[in-house]
């Protein structure tokens, strides 16, 4: 008889959201935080999280906005029933649901169009790229499955109001293919890049004439790069594209700057 898995129970916001997952599997880390404090909603308003997983999203999503309800749709069971226990374990069972449904086969109570904002993160790999983990749960959180990342972009736009916003958290390496599908039914899409280091910051660069390139032909130290980018765009709208200047999240130290403890802490919203 196959033995259950080890959950663990772990927190977000500095201890103000608990959170049980798998011990082994997909591991929450700082993405969801990031993508439920970019999400610009108020009070009363409806929210989608598509693949929310074990509901680390909508749980810092619902308790940083108070009189917000949320939606989540998550194609494994397992996880879907780790996350209404997360739901109920911190109170929020009136205003969080979770659903079981895929892209191709979505929960039929979901109303097109009825959403304010929807919120996802995706695989960030493609089939085909990457091995896929022993661990199923691994696999369907990091690779995409049929219909790709257009098949994610599709089903979100088709969930929100015109006039809504959709936000996603991916690669950066992704940012030409995700703009391109947005584009064409979106605008106002704003970029926000997730700096690891401060790109601009001196400690965080040797001095300059042991960077630069010597005589002998050594590479010069590589600048600071954002992987991961918020991006956020509006139903409907005709809006230009507009680039952020983004969250730095480490200092030189390797610590988390203030404005990212701010965010992943102490749950503030971040302004896109």
């Amino acid at each position: 008889m196959a033995q259950p898995e080890a959950i663990t129970r772990d927190a977000l916001l500095g201890g103000q959201v608990t959170l049980r997952q798998h011990a082994a599997g997909y591991r929450v880390a700082m993405d969801p935080v990031l993508l439920a404090a970019s999400v610009p909603a108020a009070a009363g308003e409806a929210v989608l999280d598509v693949g929310a997983g074990v509901g680390a999203a909508m749980l810092c999503l619902a308790w940083r906005v108070p009189g917000i309800k949320v939606t989540g749709v998550e194609v494994q069971s397992e996880l879907v029933h780790l996350a209404v226990e997360n739901i109920a374990d911190n109170g929020l069972t009136e205003r969080l649901e979770m659903m079981v449904g895929d892209l191709q086969r979505p929960p039929p109570r979901l109303v097109p169009r009825s959403f304010d904002h929807v919120m996802a993160n995706p695989p960030y790999f493609e089939a085909g790229r990457v091995r896929a983990s022993g661990k199923d749960e691994k696999a369907t959180a990091h690779i995409e499955g049929a219909g790709g990342l257009g098949a994610w972009v599709e089903y979100c736009l088709s969930m929100v109001r015109p006039g809504g916003t959709i936000t996603m958290t991916h690669r950066t390496d992704r940012l030409a293919e995700l703009l391109a599908l947005l584009d064409d039914k979106s605008g106002d899409l704003v970029v926000f890049p997730l700096w690891p280091h401060d790109p601009f910051a001196t400690e965080d660069t040797k001095d300059a004439s042991s960077n630069a390139t010597d005589a002998a032909g050594a590479d010069a130290e590589l600048p600071v790069a954002a992987k991961r980018v918020i991006v956020q765009a509006t139903a409907g709208s005709k809006g230009p594209l507009r680039l952020s200047a983004g969250l730095v999240l480490h200092k030189a130290n390797g610590n988390p700057t203030k404005a990212a403890n701010s965010v992943l802490r102490h749950g503030n919203a971040l302004m896109l």
